[in-house]
């Protein structure tokens, strides 16, 4: 089993905007296996809450999160063609990071809730309210999907120490040997 490598900023495709998917296609092998990917890449990801598909070098409108941050043992989500269609007025600033700015955690203010509008891999239209962490992750993975790097909206950045970059590696090599 090949792990999908994570590309880095500077790559193309991480800053288009992706396309839709067209509805009709969810359920095809192609983005199916697209979703099956973004899950395998994330697994191999310790410390990676959700991807989205421009994170594997694939331009669609589709994000994955992982299942733990549901605070159940569920699987992860799949989010095609997410559109925010409400958020709250009340803002924090908190501090993220990014698989693919690996290494670089900045502050980012982001709005406290959201709901979105989504198709699961299912084809079928959800609609979901999220708050704290979640309403976070729905924001910076839709950001993926326009283009946009966390470091684009960040008023401060910082990068991990030497030895917390050795201790993360070790954790994605056990992980991705695990997944073997």
């Amino acid at each position: 089993m090949t792990i999908p490598p994570i590309v880095q900023s500077g790559t193309e495709c991480l800053h288009n905007p992706s396309p839709e998917v067209p509805v009709k296609e969810i359920t095809s092998k192609e983005i199916q296996k697209v979703i099956a990917d973004m899950k395998l890449a994330l697994a191999g990801e310790p410390d990676g809450v959700a991807i989205a598909a421009p994170q594997i070098g694939i331009s669609k409108r589709i994000f994955v999160v992982a299942g733990f941050v549901f605070g159940e043992e569920e699987a992860s989500v799949a989010y095609i063609n997410p559109v925010i269609v409400k958020k709250s007025k009340k803002t924090e600033l908190m501090d993220e990071g990014c698989l693919s700015v690996r290494y670089w955690y900045g502050d980012v203010k982001r709005h406290l809730n959201v709901t979105i509008e989504a198709y699961n891999e299912s084809g079928q239209k959800i609609r979901r309210g999220a708050g704290g962490l979640l309403a976070h992750i729905f924001q910076h993975e839709i950001d993926h999907l326009d283009g946009i790097l966390f470091t684009d909206k960040a008023e401060t950045t910082h990068k991990m120490t030497d030895s917390e970059k050795e201790r993360l590696d070790k954790k994605r090599d056990d992980a991705k040997q695990q997944l073997r």
